[in-house]
Order: structure tokens, then C-alpha cells, then sequence
């Protein structure tokens, strides 16, 4: 004869023990999902550095990432730097400080704006194309189709994406620079009245190496943020077009958070 034995709940609820419950589980899977990411980026990384390439989609991937997202990136910098003039004029005009204004405007772009908007005009863009692209393919099996070939997915459909962006991102910004002072310039000139030799001679004095290259380099881990985070939601889709709408949502979303705070921790390193 055998006694059954049942586990029954406690007859009381402790609601200090029940919040210990939530946040741990929420810890845990949060721990879980940058453990996911984290093999992800370094598979995808390590593909990145070793052959086999497949050249043809790495130059298809980088006049994707390049050349279609310029028409975005240039007028988004050429009106940030147009409104950057005109705001910075209403504000310096209080303690007679106009002369400063090309500063502001070619310090703000270069080691800000010009990366920043950049890199979120790019996840808004190219981040959810790639999601919803390679989410497409994990549900109509697709990449199963690759394994079966014996081609790896991450040689053939992340790695040229990381590339593309890493390498591209810094690009546009040096092109958004460029137009978003221009636009300042404009402004300066043919609606504030300034001189434009006094104003090039106040923007080539201010400007330094060390702006530009900061802002470069926050490009390029933005580029990687933005082609990562595409690659990884989409590679992991659920199944249906609901997973590969919650897939590109999610690669934006993610990618634009991670781009701001990236954005202060590179700022605290290059100008501590």
C-alpha cells in the first residue's frame, strides 16, 4: 500500500516574498536574453573575420546601408544644423555672444547630433529591413534551407549586414557633417546676416581632429548596434507575420535605446 503525498501552498500570502518572486524571474530572463544576444554578437563577429566572403552581398548590403539611407541621413542634418543656427542665435543674442554660433554648430554636429540622428534615422530604416527580411526567411524556412545546403546563415546573411553597417554608418555621418554645418552656414549668412569669411574662419578655428574622430567612431558602434540588432531579432522571429511584426519592432525599439546610452558612454570616455 502507497501514500500519496501532496505539496499544497502555503495558507498564507506574503506580499514581500511575491515581489522577491517577480523581480527575480524578470532578472533572470533578462540575464538570459543579454546572454543570447552576447553569443550572438560573437558568432556573428567571428564570421566577420574569417573567410569564406561572399563579396557580391557585402557590396549589395553596403549601397543598402550607404547610398539608399543618404537621401534620409542628408536632410535630416541639413535642417538639424539650419534650426541648430537659428535656435543658438535666439539664445546667445541674450549675452551678446553671436560669435559663438559657428561653434556650436560644428561642435554640436560633429561630436553629437550628426551620429546620434544618423544612427537613428539608419534603425528606423535599414535596422526593421533587416529584421523583417531575415524574419521572412526563418518563417518560410529559408535559412533551414541554407543549413541544408551547407551554408552557414551567419556567413551569408549576418556577417555582410554587421560589415555593411560598421563600415558605412561613419560614411553618412562624415556626409551629415559636412551638409548640417552647410545648413548653419546658410542660415547664418542669408538669414542672420553674418559674414561668411568671419563665420568659415570661427568654424575652422573651433574645429578639431579629436570631434570628428570621436564622432566617427560613435558611427561605427552605432552601425554595429543598429545591423546586430536587425540580425538578431530577425534570426530569432516567432513564427507567423505577427513574430516578424513584433521582430521588427523590437529591432528598432532596441536598437534606438542602446544607441542613446552607447552615445553617453562614448561621450564619458572621449570627454571625461
Amino acid at each position: 500500500m502507497t501514500t500519496e503525498v501532496t505539496l499544497s501552498k502555503p495558507a498564507f500570502y506574503d506580499p514581500v516574498l511575491d515581489v522577491f518572486d517577480k523581480v527575480g524571474r524578470a532578472t533572470m530572463r533578462f540575464l538570459a536574453a543579454v546572454g543570447r544576444l552576447a553569443e550572438f554578437m560573437a558568432l556573428a563577429v567571428m564570421h566577420v573575420f574569417t573567410p569564406p566572403y561572399f563579396g557580391k552581398n557585402i557590396l549589395n548590403q553596403m549601397i543598402n546601408v550607404g547610398y539608399y539611407s543618404l537621401p534620409v541621413v542628408g536632410m535630416t542634418a541639413l535642417f538639424t544644423g539650419m534650426v541648430l543656427a537659428l535656435q543658438s542665435y535666439t539664445g546667445f543674442t541674450r549675452f551678446n555672444a553671436e560669435g559663438a554660433i559657428a561653434g556650436v554648430v560644428v561642435l554640436s554636429m560633429t561630436r553629437e547630433l550628426a551620429p546620434v540622428l544618423a544612427g537613428l534615422m539608419v534603425a528606423g530604416r535599414v535596422g526593421a529591413a533587416i529584421a523583417a527580411e531575415i524574419g521572412t526567411m526563418r518563417v518560410t524556412e529559408q535559412i533551414d534551407a541554407l543549413s541544408t545546403l551547407s551554408v552557414n546563415p551567419y556567413k551569408y546573411l549576418v556577417a555582410p549586414r554587421i560589415l555593411a553597417g560598421t563600415l558605412m554608418l561613419p560614411c553618412l555621418v562624415l556626409t551629415g557633417d559636412i551638409i548640417g554645418v552647410f545648413g548653419g552656414y546658410v542660415v547664418s549668412i542669408y538669414s542672420l546676416g553674418f559674414s561668411p569669411g568671419t563665420y568659415l574662419s570661427q568654424t575652422w578655428n573651433v574645429l578639431e581632429n579629436s570631434d570628428v574622430i570621436s564622432g566617427l567612431v560613435k558611427a561605427a558602434v552605432f552601425g554595429l548596434i543598429v545591423t546586430l540588432m536587425g540580425c538578431y531579432h530577425g534570426y530569432n522571429s516567432g513564427r507567423g507575420a505577427q513574430g516578424v511584426g513584433n521582430a521588427t519592432t523590437n529591432a528598432v525599439v532596441s536598437a534606438s535605446i542602446l544607441i542613446l546610452v552607447m552615445n553617453y558612454m562614448l561621450t564619458q570616455i572621449f570627454f571625461s
